[in-house]
């Protein structure tokens, strides 16, 4: 987290604030916002099964993209009284709304990713 009256955060703030293509960069934007979105598409995950689709992804640095994601009202965290307790994640109208943006994504990539030529 950086600091609030960082200079780098304050640029943020006034870039997302005056520019609708920042703002969303800035809301889904790092390495695993998408894939948790991605998965999410297809209804709920309990956070187990979340973190068995993203399996590279770290227990600390999900649990931080999950809040996040929730803080911007991209998802929803269902947590039910049980023992023992049971916590699933859903996508938002929001987030749902998001799906065509990420598929013209996802397919700009497999077009335009380099190809490894074999050695």
């Amino acid at each position: 987290m950086r600091k609030e009256s960082s200079t780098n955060t304050l640029n943020r703030n006034k870039i997302s604030n005056n520019c609708g293509m920042a703002y969303t960069l800035d809301v889904i934007g790092g390495r695993w916002k998408p894939t948790i979105l991605w998965s999410l598409l297809n209804g709920k995950l309990r956070y187990s099964e979340l973190k068995k689709s993203i399996p590279d992804v770290s227990e600390r640095i999900l649990v931080l993209q999950l809040r996040e994601l929730e803080k911007d009202g991209l998802i929803n965290r269902l947590v039910y009284a049980e023992v023992p307790p049971r916590v699933e994640y859903e996508l938002t109208k929001d987030g749902a709304s998001l799906q065509p943006m990420l598929q013209i994504i996802s397919e700009w990539g497999d077009v335009h990713r380099p190809h490894k030529t074999k050695v």
